[in-house]
């Protein structure tokens, strides 16, 4: 067997690639194959929670300091936006995280917790839920005020 996945797995994956492609499937480390896999869907889901809460985030400081509004907010609230709709792009499956509330709890504190810290303000000052619906969010018109 080649390179094994502990030891490299950038090389490990090249070789895996290839035993698949020749069909050799007797071949192939199917339990590191496997939880690769299962990483993609996890690292797709974290990109998409990441850009949510720097969208939210934004959104709080576009709402709670209105006298410092500038067009580089604006520019983040809308390239985050696009980033959104990419991952949902390439990844439908993920807007039914929109449904989880567990999820979105999370998404929602990390965005308050970036808006804290960026802005100087207590986090009291921010809501302790979600107080606009997930279409709002990420319509390119909405702009809380």
């Amino acid at each position: 067997m080649g390179t094994t996945y502990e030891t490299d797995v950038v090389a490990w994956a090249s070789e895996q690639a290839a035993l698949l492609r020749a069909g050799n499937l007797s071949a192939i480390d199917v339990l590191h194959i496997a939880e690769e896999i299962e990483d993609v869907g996890k690292s797709e889901q974290r990109e998409l929670a990441s850009r949510m809460s720097i969208l939210l985030a934004h959104l709080l400081k576009w709402q709670f300091q209105p006298s410092r509004r500038s067009k580089s907010w604006q520019f983040t609230i809308r390239t985050q936006r696009k980033e959104v709709a990419y991952v949902l792009n390439e990844a439908p499956s993920l807007r039914g995280k929109f449904n989880d509330a567990a999820w979105l709890d999370i998404v929602w504190s990390k965005a308050r917790s970036i808006a804290s810290n960026e802005t100087g303000l207590d986090l009291d000052v921010f809501p302790e839920a979600l107080p606009w619906a997930v279409d709002d969010v990420l319509s390119q018109e909405f702009y809380p005020e």
